[in-house]
């Protein structure tokens, strides 16, 4: 239940973040600003665990975000979005807040997330390809997230939405097991 929670806070201040930058006629520029500490986060990911320590005080955290704006040359809507996180002390769902920017600025640009398990890393032509046809499947752009399971031992399992395209050699092992067993 802990974590549903934290989701809807996170998509709260995210639908504050978005809305906010609607309302300025910036939300391209939040976007990369977002990119951009996602990026930040993913590489130094010791930032967010002293952004949310309790007791390091609210000044010095924001001293330490004053850094990072002005080297990364984050924008006024961004940081004024800190600002209120710090303030209510939301920094442990900081990466959450951010992805969930993401999802929601994808969908309200009309671009399809497709998550995409294979055994191995995609190359680029196989990725375009299946960024091509999935466009064409459904009707719109589409940003492809690439994860590599071993797992499936060969194909691909595609999801989209609440969709999924189950083309793995895991799973037509598992159906034939199935049927070998009776089960069909």
């Amino acid at each position: 239940m802990k974590k549903n929670s934290k989701a809807k806070i996170a998509a709260t201040y995210a639908l504050a973040l978005y809305e906010a930058a609607i309302s300025k006629k910036n939300a391209e520029a939040v976007f990369e600003d977002v990119e951009k500490l996602r990026s930040i986060i993913l590489n130094e990911p010791q930032i967010i665990k002293y952004l949310a320590n309790p007791l390091w005080n609210n000044a010095s955290k924001m001293e330490a975000l004053g850094d990072i704006a002005q080297k990364t040359g984050l924008g006024n809507e961004t940081l004024e979005c800190l600002d209120v996180i710090a303030e209510n002390r939301r920094f442990a769902e900081l990466p959450l807040i951010l992805d969930e920017f993401m999802h929601i600025y994808y969908a309200k640009n009309g671009i399809a997330e497709v998550k995409v398990v294979s055994a191995k890393k995609l190359s680029a032509a196989q990725s375009g390809r299946l960024q091509k046809k999935m466009e064409t499947r459904l009707g719109r752009k589409v940003l492809l997230h690439n994860e590599v399971d071993a797992g499936i031992l060969g194909g691909l399992r595609v999801m989209y939405g609440s969709e999924m395209i189950d083309a793995s050699l895991e799973d037509k092992l598992n159906r034939l097991e199935i049927v070998m067993k009776g089960g069909l």
